[in-house]
């Protein structure tokens, strides 16, 4: 597993702070779409790692996280550089389409 798994105390730390760009997949366990996402998530993990960081955050567990983001709906994959928001996907998105967004980050 290539992902870091986020809460509340390490996102600021894994996400604003890091110095590569950053993917975070917000989720929950009772969601199906999100059941759909999570393996083209964990592929991207592993297929970008040293390029991306790859982060999943239950939102369930935490919500001031997914508030603070305005995270309406899930799954939401927002993606990160230089601690901001530059990207969002709602919905669970085939891999191709995820990879055309990342493309605009890295």
């Amino acid at each position: 597993m290539s992902e870091v798994i986020l809460d509340e105390k390490s996102f600021d730390k894994e996400v604003l702070d890091s110095d590569l760009p950053v993917m975070v997949d917000f989720w929950a366990v009772w969601c199906g779409p999100c059941k759909v996402l999570g393996p083209i998530v964990e592929e991207i993990a592993n297929e970008y790692k040293g390029k991306l960081k790859v982060g999943k955050i239950n939102v369930d567990e935490n919500n001031s996280v997914a508030m603070r983001y305005n995270v309406m709906s899930i799954p939401t994959l927002k993606f990160f550089k230089g601690g901001k928001v530059v990207g969002e996907m709602i919905g669970a998105a085939p891999k191709a389409a995820i990879e055309e967004e990342i493309k605009k980050h890295l």
